[in-house]
């Protein structure tokens, strides 16, 4: 029997065992919707803005290892997932975006709702495809999941015109793959790995930092055994928190812009490095040149173009860091390294970087603080993007992989509120917290619709200070105080809660906050409190754009409104 080109699209979701997609209906995607009810094992998740659909695919991909999947229609429904499809781009998140496209004898005419959406995406997909044979239709998504989620993971979309949806032909599903082009290393070369135990069994001053390939790898084990063998310490990027025990006494936090006095003070004096899963992103690294000055640097990406693109990688070896590690562990020597260890716990006493000053007014610090002991660190943490996004990395204690969940590369706005929704939908049994702040969440907010349709138990918290803080941080420490555009006129969140018919909090003072957030775990549906915390307070540590790791600003002892003029001069030309 032949299948239309719709069915064959849902057939082969099933074999490749979806469950859920986030989408929106338009006109070039009507036939496949129509064809929907026939499938009702897949679970459509009725977003209210494509970017929610994308966002909430990839948070359900992040939270659940498996690969998110969202609907839109051509031109405008296409576009409206650019954002997201970048952001899971560049967080190596496997997403499959399928797209309605106007039917072929209109392509290249301009019709109504046609834009390229291959075009656009092109420099932010693993790789897309315009199908215009529905006989090829069962093999393009057989390489397209192998795609997104093998190697490096990423999204890859799928386009298709209106008429292959209603197009028949037989539906044969490939069993196998067939990519001449597409080559994965997953084993490391064995003299690189014998090269690299030799480093870390000589080191007096080994650093481990472990990035989201550990995430994407499952290499928790091998990463806890070789820092626990040698008698390393562990720090992380923003995208590897949770992928060693935070708990652990070889756990040193989170390194870069923000990250920890120490962790940094770590990189700068270690002897040698090995760089695991990581990108070494400008926000790991800031002055490059003066990254790391003392190490030789052990680089493990399954990504050859990532080695050596930023930062000079001594022993560089490509592979699945799983593998590498589980061979790499057999030749490490079991070492303690008493003053390394010992100098790493006096800098964190000495400059310890998560303490909450005590203070009259409500600290956002103190509210993610809370969320950690009321959740006992047992919550998925999805944020968005901003200030918000590192007090929640700085002051909650993840001691499991993939339960912050948030946007790295692209520094998505908007994030927070469609990326809780995928990893609730993925994850049903845990408990979710969207922690956002009242710039981030507004450009999401309409998904507290679907959020309320689809009965989700998402927790949220916005961090209301009345301003795009992170922005304004900036401007109060490099540009005199000038405040331009970062002022924020909000809503009443709660009103608009109740809008939504979700319930809601808003919250002023210190002894409020618990009952607050222990009211939303409480609460079996959906549940918002406004915190409505100090407008001016900063994210500290803060390593300022071109300064080397070891050039931090810290918490203030009182608020200063500018930095050095030598400071400002160096940065005067971001």
């Amino acid at each position: 029997m032949k299948l239309t080109g719709a069915q064959i699209l849902y057939d082969s979701l099933v074999k490749e065992g979806v469950e859920v997609i986030f989408g929106l209906p338009g006109g070039a995607v009507i036939p496949l919707y129509d064809t929907l009810p026939q499938y009702p094992q897949l679970r459509h998740i009725l977003v209210r803005h494509e970017q929610g659909a994308a966002h909430a695919a990839d948070g359900y991909a992040r939270a659940t290892g498996k690969v998110g999947v969202c609907f839109a229609t051509s031109g405008p429904g296409a576009t409206n997932l650019v954002t997201g499809i970048a952001n899971a781009f560049l967080d190596s998140s496997p997403v499959i975006a399928v797209t309605g496209q106007v039917s072929k004898s209109f392509i290249g005419r301009d019709a109504f709702q046609e834009t390229d959406i291959t075009g656009i995406t092109l420099p932010i997909t693993k790789h897309n495809y315009l199908v215009l044979d529905v006989n090829t239709l069962a093999g393009v998504v057989k390489q397209a999941f192998h795609l997104a989620r093998t190697g490096r993971p990423g999204p890859v979309l799928i386009d298709i015109p209106r008429d292959v949806f209603m197009e028949h032909a037989e539906f044969n599903y490939p069993d196998k793959v067939d990519l001449p082009g597409y080559k994965l290393t997953l084993q490391g070369h064995p003299t690189q790995i014998k090269k690299a135990a030799k480093l870390l069994n000589e080191a007096e001053r080994p650093l481990i930092i472990a990035g989201r390939g550990v995430n994407i790898s499952w290499a928790f084990d091998e990463l806890k055994q070789l820092a626990e063998m040698a008698q390393i310490p562990v720090v992380t990027t923003l995208l590897g928190v949770g992928c060693f025990p935070e708990s652990h006494a070889l756990s040193y936090g989170m390194v870069g812009m923000h990250g920890m006095v120490y962790a940094n003070l770590a990189v700068n004096n270690a002897d040698v490095i090995m760089a695991i899963g990581m990108r070494f992103d400008d926000r790991v690294t800031s002055k490059i040149s003066a990254f790391a000055p003392h190490a030789h640097i052990i680089h493990i990406d399954i990504d050859p173009a990532e080695i050596g693109k930023n930062v000079r990688a001594d022993v560089p070896i490509v592979g699945d860091v799983k593998t590498v590690l589980q061979a790499l562990n057999k030749s490490i020597t079991p070492t303690k390294h008493i003053e390394w260890i010992r100098q790493l716990d006096d800098w964190r006493k000495e400059r310890p970087s998560t303490e909450i000053r005590d203070s009259d007014g409500l600290l956002p610090q103190y509210v993610v603080r809370k969320i950690y002991e009321v959740t006992k660190g047992e919550a998925i943490i999805v944020t968005g993007v901003g200030q918000h996004q590192m007090w929640a990395a700085q002051h909650y204690c993840y001691n499991k992989p993939n339960t912050l969940i948030s946007s790295g590369g692209l520094g998505a706005m908007g994030f927070g509120l469609p990326g809780a929704m995928g990893a609730q939908v993925g994850c049903p049994e845990s408990t979710v917290w969207c922690i956002d702040g009242d710039g981030s969440f507004q450009m999401t907010i309409q998904e507290l619709a679907t959020i309320v349709q689809e009965q989700m138990p998402v927790k949220i918290a916005i961090i209301n200070n009345g301003y795009l803080g992170m922005v304004r941080q900036w401007q109060e420490l490099f540009y005199k105080g000038r405040y331009v555009a970062t002022p924020l006129s909000c809503p009443d969140f709660v009103k608009i809660a109740e809008g939504y018919y979700l319930s809601g909090l808003r919250v002023t003072r210190k002894e409020e906050v618990v009952p607050a957030i222990e009211q939303a775990m409480n609460h079996e549906g959906p549940f918002l409190i406004d915190f409505k915390v100090e407008p001016e307070e900063s994210v500290y540590p803060m390593i300022p754009p071109g300064a080397t790791l070891a050039e931090l600003i810290e918490e203030p002892k009182q608020k200063v409104k500018a930095i050095s003029d030598s400071t400002r001069l160096r940065v005067s030309n971001i």
